[in-house]
């Protein structure tokens, strides 16, 4: 069951790469907005990580455009897939060893975190 469930999510993010552009242009523009309203406040409006929260924090917030990302959330010997990344919005990570202060998002659908995962994807120069 878990690997049909691997391989769903795989389908799903793979097809990204063959659509149109103006249907990722309006992904892109659904994941800014989910940004804004759920990640701004630690991640920055850039996804930086130097939101108004950061400053407080004893550990820092991902910078976006390093692509530095920590997680193999899914035992595929790379880290950072995007499906690594919908885990860690779905899951939070604490869930993978990470810290906890940044919470799980298990109330959006599948569509919301693959708009999530493009635009977080969209921050590297």
């Amino acid at each position: 069951m878990r690997v049909l469930s691997h391989c769903c999510r795989l389908i799903a993010f793979s097809l990204t790469l063959f659509l149109p552009y103006s249907v990722m242009a309006d992904q892109n523009e659904e994941g800014k907005a989910l940004f804004a309203t759920l990640c701004t406040e630690c991640h920055g409006v850039n996804g930086d990580g130097h939101g108004p929260v950061a400053e407080t924090m004893p550990l820092k917030p991902r910078d976006f455009a390093l692509a530095a990302f920590k997680f193999d959330t899914d035992s595929d010997w790379q880290k950072g897939t995007d499906i690594d990344l919908a885990n860690v919005i779905r899951q939070g990570p604490g869930a993978f060893g990470g810290s906890a202060l940044m919470p799980p998002f298990a109330h959006l659908g599948e569509k919301e975190i693959s708009s999530l995962v493009s635009f977080i994807r969209s921050r590297k120069p």
